[in-house]
């Protein structure tokens, strides 16, 4: 759900292409091993002694001779270039391209995502992929300074499996405390999305918080819920560090 790297599947393709241009280089070289061994062959088989009164004016290869000459005239150089262009590609030389996404630093168990910008100014959140006890990624969430959406100065995004009953709202609490609930506004590929305002004392809250945690429960079994763990070490100096680059 979480992984969105694309994974072809089409390495047996390009390996079959790969050995079946092996294969023709193999069958010139060994056509061209053959052919030197019979030329071998036949420069090294002794000469046969002229008939008695056989004529021995004109050497017996000289036809062959002038028919090579004639050929070799007509072949074009070996580096002019094909009729229709050079039949090879040297090819170019190409840049490796700079991921959309990077991070830019890691705060305790947060990393500085941004995202690149033709004009420079790349955006950054608070970014944390979320696990359970097993160690299997089971959902996201992020966190970036806001203006002018008072009181809310913060918005966090939270990104949930596609399986979660929406009708239940997301449950956001820290360190054990009185939760708030959150709806699900949208569900794509990656998940399902909650859209989180945070007011100064809800960022406050995180600060000198431990753990937050995540409430929801799943869409198969309803009197059930999901507690996901949410870690907030690194989370002031990684707030701060959004703040002063959005500024």
């Amino acid at each position: 759900m979480l992984d969105r790297d694309v994974t072809y599947t089409d390495d047996g393709e390009i390996m079959q292409n790969s050995l079946s241009i092996l294969s023709f280089a193999a069958a010139l070289g060994l056509a061209g091993a053959a052919f030197a061994q019979d030329t071998g062959a036949a420069d090294s088989a002794p000469a046969e002694e002229p008939a008695a009164g056989a004529a021995t004016d004109a050497p017996a290869d000289a036809p062959a001779a002038d028919t090579a000459t004639a050929d070799t005239a007509d072949a074009p150089a070996a580096d002019a270039p094909a009729e229709n262009g050079n039949a090879f590609s040297t090819g170019t030389e190409v840049a490796d391209a700079e991921p959309a996404v990077y991070i830019k630093e890691k705060f305790g168990d947060w990393n500085l995502r941004c995202f690149r910008n033709d004009d420079g100014e790349d955006p950054c959140q608070l970014y944390q992929l979320l696990r359970e006890k097993g160690g299997n990624p089971v959902a996201e969430f992020s966190i970036f300074r806001i203006e002018g959406q008072a009181p809310a100065v913060a918005g966090a995004t939270a990104i949930v499996p596609l399986v979660t009953l929406l009708t239940e709202e997301l449950k956001l609490s820290v360190d054990g405390g009185t939760a708030k609930s959150y709806p699900y506004r949208v569900c794509t590929e990656a998940g399902c999305v909650a859209q989180i305002g945070l007011t100064q004392q809800d960022v406050d809250v995180f600060k000198k918080g431990a753990k937050a945690q995540m409430v929801l429960v799943p869409a198969q079994a309803p009197d059930q819920k999901v507690v996901i763990d949410v870690s907030l070490s690194g989370f002031t100096a990684g707030f701060e560090a959004v703040g002063k680059f959005v500024e």
